[in-house]
């Protein structure tokens, strides 16, 4: 018999259950052995404490299931005068229908060959009003096993115990009641109780779901938010076991994913309306564009409502499956774009007529519930003196059942632990037995194994009594005709592998319609080529973008720091990417190559034509009086200081870096040994013109070839001293510059370098002092004086060539050397030769021996 009812909840909440009720339910009454029941039990006298409360909805079974919804979101207490027309009372249709559903599944079982085969299932479901205190007392009130309908005198008996529980629909009135029903072993199987906490069967050991837990979901909130690029979001939740637990988890899985919270909010909706406005407030005020609600339906209609009120900022919603597919909240269109994770949707065939047909309501009126999906229908209960309120589109509407599948799921899971532990099954057929005393704690033992399929949905348990976690990504969207619907547009599977679980297959419509993915970041992305810096005493989202420093480079997107490219590489202009770095070496292509090298072979061709010159008057006084000799050997090796600086262009290598140090340091010895056995002829040549002195034939010209020779072989010696010990070498000098590379040769042993530069030097002062020393002689051509210019001109030279030498960076080291000896050989050969070439060419008349002999 189907009976709907509603009591006045006015009464003091009161454990419905006598102590001896409960000790009995509990298996604490001792038997004695053969006896039946012990004195103290038989002498008992049962007596109820407090006003029981009818069921919602209610039937007699062989064994009973019991059921607890929240059928209304609130306890309203009212006093009837019998003279005024009572308010109706708001109920929630959702509510409504998940109870419903469960009377249609158990129906469904009833007439069933294969499920419970001539077992009838009986029900008692009640009405929580959303409250804690009242779920409480309804589960005293199922756990006690006494019918208060027909309880009468002092009988105690078992009629009406339930087998399990299917309930409640929120986290925190579960937890209150598995607390009271786990006692007793009596199993609890929970359709919408997602609170990560309930999984703990230290402490809720009876408690099952065929729902996912919370833990999944906020893993799986966390994921979605990172996969648009979130960083920066607000977080609202009920002040409740289910938002408080969700969103401590959620805020720790986004906290591993590097995202960052701008406010965390709770509310509840028992709270006062100012606390409700301040957290409208904060969410106005925020700068985040992304809120992510943990709320149960209940609590986010109340802070929906409240956002209404006022023009509110553009928000993009993140929803859990508890408000997010609940068709109540389509009402509120600011919230259109919102997505969150939801519950699959399922069919069960035959609900739909089933929650059009209400008995009562037909024998009361004569009518029924229209397939209008917009049909209002009040009526009457005379009973209970109260007035109910049914909107027919949201009780009726069966195109989006998620949550219902989750109550009928319940109800056969229980319906098959019932069965296992009633029925047997012999040969091939299953017998089942209505008088069989079957026990809850062998309900819940039996709870533990079930793995059916029921309308193509598998239902089983783990080790926690959770289900599988399977979610479907929904998106609040415009159809055509303007209205706002739910849309699945992607699937999250907790058991695939790592990286694999999410998927979007379609696309979204984000906040106030638009396509484009809201943006909700503290700070816009530092682009490579920058990294981040914290804000002192802000979250890590919240940044500046620094540039990266010089060598260093990032190419990523808000990279934390920055590395340096290796030594052969250098930034590009943006700092994002490592190119290698150019190469410079002292060319033949570039300008200053160029002009080198066109000077270089000039001088030596300066110096090949000065000596066809002389050899061409290799007879003329002027020739033969400046040792024609030594001066065609010294346009030798002139040709040959010339000749060797281009030994120092281009790119170094192994052979082309030991000859240009050695060839240098050889020629110019012997350049210099020339030089000064011209400066000692002369000075010779003038003793020897002094009566008695017969001084020229020790310095004849087999010894001025020995002196050459001698020099320049001290000179070879060092050369290839430092040759066979450590010898120049090609090498990238990275340290001059660090945006490219120089090409150079090293000096290999620098004492070998500077022996060489010294052995120079030291010749090129001796010779400056003898020239210096005759260039006051009587000769009309004194050729100590051109010897004395040139010498000073060589030594200012390389006096100022060592600092220029050791400070110049890269090819310019290579040019200043280069210049050096050029500068030193064009002096030479301009202060020794020409004078003489220009008398030769242009004054003939002053080449005679009689010009040479005249005193000044």
């Amino acid at each position: 018999m189907l009976a709907l009812s509603f009591l006045e909840l006015n009464s003091t909440l009161a454990l419905n259950l006598s102590w001896t009720g409960l000790k009995q339910r509990a298996g604490l009454t001792e038997a004695k052995s053969g006896a039946g029941v012990s004195a103290e039990a038989s002498s008992v006298k049962c007596k109820l404490q407090g006003a029981a409360r009818l069921p919602a909805f209610s039937m007699d079974g062989d064994y009973v299931i019991g059921g607890v919804f929240s059928i209304h979101n609130y306890m309203h207490t009212v006093k009837h005068n019998y003279t005024t027309m009572p308010e109706p009372l708001r109920i929630d249709s959702r509510e409504l229908r998940f109870s419903r559903a469960m009377v249609f599944a158990i129906q469904e079982i009833n007439n069933s060959s294969k499920l419970l085969p001539g077992i009838t299932l009986g029900y008692q479901i009640h009405d929580s009003c959303g409250s804690v205190p009242m779920a409480v007392r309804v589960a005293f009130q199922l756990s006690n096993g006494l019918e208060p309908v027909f309880y009468t005198g002092n009988n105690c008996s078992q009629s009406g115990m339930v087998m399990g529980i299917v309930g409640e629909s929120g986290s925190t009135p579960s937890i209150s009641m598995s607390r009271v029903i786990g006692s007793f072993n009596i199993p609890q199987v929970s359709h919408f109780a997602t609170c990560a906490c309930l999984s703990n069967k230290e402490q809720y050991p009876s408690f099952f779901r065929t729902i996912p837990s919370d833990q999944f979901q906020a893993d799986a909130l966390a994921k979605l938010v990172k996969h648009f690029g979130w960083t920066w979001i607000g977080a609202v939740r009920s002040d409740s076991d289910y938002g408080n637990n969700g969103m401590a988890s959620f805020l720790d899985a986004a906290q591993k994913e590097g995202i960052c919270v701008e406010y965390s909010e709770s509310f509840y909706r028992t709270h006062p309306r100012s606390k409700i406005q301040r957290v409208a407030d904060v969410i106005r005020r925020s700068t985040a564009m992304v809120v992510v609600a943990f709320a149960a339906s209940g609590d986010m209609k109340i802070l929906l409502e409240e956002l209404s009120r006022e023009p509110s900022p553009p928000r993009q919603w993140i929803g859990t499956e508890s408000w997010v597919t609940n068709p109540d909240m389509l009402r509120f269109t600011f919230c259109a774009g919102a997505i969150g994770f939801s519950i699959q949707q399922s069919v069960i065939p035959g609900l739909r007529d089933f929650l059009l047909d209400l008995p009562d309501t037909k024998d009361a009126f004569n009518c029924r519930l229209g397939k209008s999906e917009k049909v209002v229908l009040i009526f009457y209960i005379g009973d209970t003196h109260s007035w109910f309120l049914v909107v027919g589109f949201p009780y009726t509407d069966t195109s989006q059942l998620r949550i219902t599948n989750m109550v009928y799921k319940a109800v056969y899971a229980i319906a098959h632990a019932i069965h296992n532990s009633a029925c047997q099954k012999t040969n091939s057929t299953t017998q089942c037995d209505k008088h069989t005393r079957v026990e809850s704690k062998q309900v819940l033992t039996q709870l533990k194994k079930v793995n059916f399929s029921q309308n193509g949905y598998d239902v089983s348990f783990d080790a926690n009594g959770d289900p599988v976690a399977t979610y479907e990504l929904v998106n609040w969207q415009k159809s055509k005709i303007g209205s706002i619907e739910f849309v699945t547009v992607g699937h999250y599977d907790a058991s695939l592998p790592v990286g694999q679980e999410f998927r979007i297959n379609r696309n979204l419509t984000w906040v106030e319609g638009s396509t484009q993915v809201p943006v909700s970041v503290c700070t816009d992305s530092c682009p490579p080529g920058t990294r981040k810096v914290l804000q002192k005493g802000k979250p890590i989202c919240c940044y500046d973008c620094i540039p990266c420093p010089e060598g260093e480079i990032s190419n990523a997107t808000d990279s934390p720091d920055c590395f340096p490219c290796p030594k052969e590489f250098w930034p590009n202009a943006e700092r994002n990417k490592c190119f290698p770095k150019p190469v410079e070496f002292l060319s033949f292509d570039e300008v200053l190559g160029i002009i080198l090298a066109a000077f270089s072979v000039g001088g030596a061709c300066l110096a090949m034509i000065t000596a066809a010159v002389f050899f061409r008057h290799r007879m003329s006084p002027i020739v033969r009086a400046n040792n024609s000799e030594l001066s065609f050997l010294l346009l030798f090796s002139l040709t040959l200081c010339f000749l060797c600086s281009l030994t120092f262009m281009g790119a170094p290598s192994e052979w082309s870096c030991m000859l240009r140090h050695t060839a240098f340091g050889i020629t110019f010895v012997l350049c210099i040994s020339c030089v000064l056995g011209k400066t000692i002829v002369v000075l010779m040549a003038f003793k020897a013109t002094l009566p008695g002195n017969n001084v020229m034939k020790w310095f004849g010209p087999p010894q001025q070839r020995m002196t050459v020779v001698s020099f320049t072989f001290i000179q070879v010696l060092i050369c290839t001293i430092w040759l066979l010990l450590s010898p120049p070498f090609p090498m990238e000098n990275l340290t001059v510059y660090k945006e490219k590379i120089i090409l150079e040769c090293a000096l290999g042993s620098a004492i070998g370098f500077w022996a060489v530069l010294g052995y120079i030097g030291l010749l090129a002062v001796f010779c400056f002092v003898l020239a210096v020393l005759a260039r006051k002689l009587p000769d009309n051509f004194n050729e100590a004086k051109f010897i004395t210019f040139s010498m000073l001109i060589f030594c200012a030279v390389w006096i100022t060539f060592i600092p220029a030498y050791v400070s110049s960076p890269g090819k310019f080291t290579v040019a200043v050397e280069i210049f050096a000896i050029l500068a030193s050989s064009f002096g030479l050969i301009l202060c020794i030769f020409a004078p003489k070439c220009f008398i030769i060419l242009f004054q003939p008349e002053k080449n005679t021996k009689k010009h040479l002999m005249n005193k000044n």
